[in-house]
């Protein structure tokens, strides 16, 4: 899992009929767990809002957890982040 801020939202109206329904947001991993990817589309099934630090499950631990073994999810937002430490190089927190 991954450590990401969402920072937008995105709406597709043609999709796979497995993601009829499903929530995405844009979310940049934090600088210190970025791999080769500057931001990732998550499925979101926590509710989580523009700005706020989530936890990111990819692969098909994000098909699991979301309950769409049979879907094409590859991240999926599982929790959001209320307090932890120091979430950026800089030393900003959560608010």
């Amino acid at each position: 899992m991954i450590a990401g801020k969402v920072v937008g939202s995105l709406i597709s109206t043609r999709k796979s009929e497995k993601l009829v329904g499903s929530k995405f947001m844009i979310v940049e991993p934090l600088r210190h767990m970025e791999a080769d990817t500057r931001q990732i589309i998550a499925i979101d099934l926590v509710g989580a809002g523009i700005g706020e630090y989530v936890i990111v499950a990819q692969g098909s631990s994000a098909r699991i957890g979301c309950d769409m073994p049979d879907a094409p999810v590859d991240a999926a937002i599982v929790g959001i982040i209320d307090d932890g430490g120091v979430f950026e190089s800089d030393g900003t927190e959560p608010e």
